[in-house]
């Protein structure tokens, strides 16, 4: 098997990763709510989750969505596909795995801020501190492991022309 075709892996299981310590995190937190370290480790490092997590219980208002409907799904699909040997379900994980990073990008986003309507080089908030680290790690395997997915399949295309 191709060495590349197993670092595909990267990007979904990264994003569950996180996903599973900020649910984790956030339940230790429930069960010791005066825990100074809980509290940075839920409010600094996942921060993004919880951002996330209000932008996508306007739709979905179900505890743990995150980690059961997105992040396990994803996953499962990256494991199946590399137990098969498959290159469609893991392409297609790694591309869904992708596109959350985005999500969570773009809900730290300020909210209240008004939409313009002209094209602009405006910044982007994103998180500072240990939050950053976790949202840049999670974006860059994920980009990384789309990018050698475009790669196989560029590689694949090449050789049957």
């Amino acid at each position: 098997m191709n060495k590349l075709f197993k670092w595909q892996f990267l990007g979904p299981l990264a994003l569950f990763a996180a996903t599973l310590g900020s649910e984790a995190a956030a339940a230790a937190l429930a069960y010791d709510p005066s825990s100074e370290l809980l509290w940075f480790i839920n409010l600094k490092m996942f921060g993004i989750f919880q951002r996330s997590y209000a932008l996508l219980s306007d739709y979905v208002a179900v505890d743990r969505f995150q980690l059961f409907g997105i992040a396990l799904p994803i996953f499962a699909l990256a494991c199946f596909g590399l137990a098969a040997k498959s290159r469609l379900p893991l392409a297609l994980a790694t591309h869904l795995s992708a596109a959350y990073a985005a999500l969570l990008l773009l809900s730290w986003q300020t909210p209240g801020v008004p939409a313009s309507t002209q094209a602009s080089l405006g910044p982007i908030a994103v998180p500072t501190g240990a939050g950053f680290y976790v949202l840049a790690g999670l974006i860059g395997t994920c980009l990384l492991s789309t990018a050698i997915s475009h790669l196989l399949y560029l590689r694949l295309v090449r050789e049957e022309a």
